[in-house]
């Protein structure tokens, strides 16, 4: 009687345990089978920009003891804003290279001509605004802002996106990016920041998941026929 009520015990736990992460359960799957099934590089958007993307040529450029620039010169980087070349200084200005003229941003058809040199020439521009702020979930978070969001005329919803302070392309996405996103949040359980894969949630979860198949394994060794009969044979004398 003993040995049946802590059958029904490990049955009834195994069972409101599987109830219980069978949703979680079936998003890891489904998004395991999205992500198997899937191209990452369509994923980046690949199919949507010039690769590789088209590039330009300077002489003639100010050194950098030509420039007005207050302070040590720590970072810079060259860059082409509707075919003229920019000095990006420190992560905080952006200065002609040709005339050491301050910049303090792009203007949008800058940005309009910038996104063009990245992406197919067959994207057809529908909008443009500028994005001084976005939520943890937006698919623009942890890059740089203010932004110009460029969208395009396609069945995919594509967007990209244009720093203000320095016209460098940012990245571009569309509606399968979308949805990976989403699966790729609900298989690491990181509801903010998408990547971190030690949130207590996750733990538990995987915790919760290994004592679901420990109690199936020990609910099929209690109750197996087979097993009570070796038992059995084992203990006649």
């Amino acid at each position: 009687m003993t040995k049946r009520k802590t059958v029904l015990k490990i049955r009834k736990a195994h069972r409101y345990l599987g109830l219980f992460l069978g949703i979680q359960f079936l998003l890891w799957t489904i998004s395991g089978l999205y992500f198997s099934w899937t191209d990452i590089d369509e994923i980046h958007g690949d199919h949507f920009k010039k690769l590789p993307p088209e590039k330009a040529s300077f002489s003639n450029l100010l050194g950098t003891s030509d420039l007005q620039v207050s302070g040590e010169i720590e970072s810079l980087e060259l860059l082409e804003i509707a075919g003229k070349p920019f000095y990006w200084i420190n992560d905080s200005k952006l200065l002609n290279a040709s005339t050491g003229e301050l910049r303090e941003k792009v203007s949008p058809d800058e940005a309009l001509l910038v996104a063009a040199k990245y992406l197919k020439s067959d994207l057809k521009v529908s909008a443009i605004k500028q994005i001084d702020s976005v939520g943890p979930h937006h698919e623009y978070r942890g890059r740089p802002l203010p932004a110009y969001e460029i969208s395009y005329n396609s069945p995919e919803k594509i967007k990209s996106f244009v720093a203000v302070n320095n016209g460098a392309f940012q990245t571009v996405r569309h509606r399968n990016w979308r949805w990976f996103d989403f699966l790729w949040m609900t298989h690491t359980m990181d509801y903010q920041g998408r990547d971190n894969f030690n949130t207590i949630l996750l733990r538990a979860f995987s915790l919760l998941g290994l004592t679901t198949v420990m109690s199936g394994f020990t609910l099929w060794f209690v109750s197996s026929p087979s097993l009570r009969k070796i038992f059995k044979s084992k203990k006649a004398p």
